[in-house]
């Protein structure tokens, strides 16, 4: 195998792969916010007691976590321009899909960190007159999420991973552009190389700094 890298025109194929990049970072922090918005709001429900809220949140995570993201993310794009009656094009079919899909993660991640929380300090909240609502938003989401921002970052490095299985509906990420600068230049096999050692380079850094918030966390308790 011809390795020659005067070969390539790097200016070019960076144009490529940032555009893809682009994308991909750009649905990773968009699917990571909504993810845990959303799953905050499924782990309370989950934990309110009640039965009409429990049920449905339960059936909606357990769902989503035994089905490949693959599929979820083919049935979005090709059943919603069905039900809607209009093609939504593949970057909004894989935005909708990875908020939805990774909410069901992200979800399961919040309900061990307020579960985590102790009791005491929820009895002391319901002791200074805090309704539900103002006992969690003030009193034990904000220890949840200190508590649990090591994990939802280390799920948030599994997502941005997790964003190239969008190249099955066309959507134009880090990998389609190695891709189609590997098509450019006639070195296919050389372009999905690069991209393996693009993944685990920013997906290595990223871990090396959650480790170092991790132990730094663990310091401040």
């Amino acid at each position: 195998m011809n390795l020659d890298l005067s070969f390539y025109n790097w200016d070019l194929i960076s144009n490529f792969v940032l555009k893809g990049l682009g994308f991909s970072l750009m649905l990773t922090v968009v699917a990571t916010i909504g993810g845990i918005l959303l799953g905050t709001v499924l782990a309370l429900m989950r934990l309110s007691g009640r039965k009409w809220l429990d049920v449905p949140a339960t059936i909606y995570v357990n769902g989503m976590r035994s089905i490949p993201l693959v599929m979820v993310i083919l049935w979005v794009f090709l059943l919603a321009p069905m039900l809607i009656g209009r093609p939504i094009g593949a970057e909004l079919s894989a935005i909708v899909t990875f908020v939805a899909f990774e909410a069901a993660y992200f979800s399961e991640i919040m309900r061990a960190g307020i579960q985590a929380i102790p009791r005491g300090q929820i009895f002391a909240g319901q002791a200074l007159g805090m309704t539900y609502g103002q006992n969690m938003r003030l009193v034990v989401l904000p220890q949840a999420f200190r508590n649990m921002l090591p994990v939802l970052l280390t799920q948030t490095i599994i997502l941005f991973q997790d964003t190239s299985l969008v190249y099955a509906i066309g959507a134009y990420d880090m990998l389609k552009g190695f891709e189609v600068a590997g098509k450019n230049f006639g070195r296919p096999i050389e372009a999905y190389l690069a991209a393996a050692a693009a993944y685990f380079a920013i997906c290595y850094a990223l871990s090396w700094t959650v480790k170092r918030l991790h132990r730094k966390i663990a310091i401040i308790r």
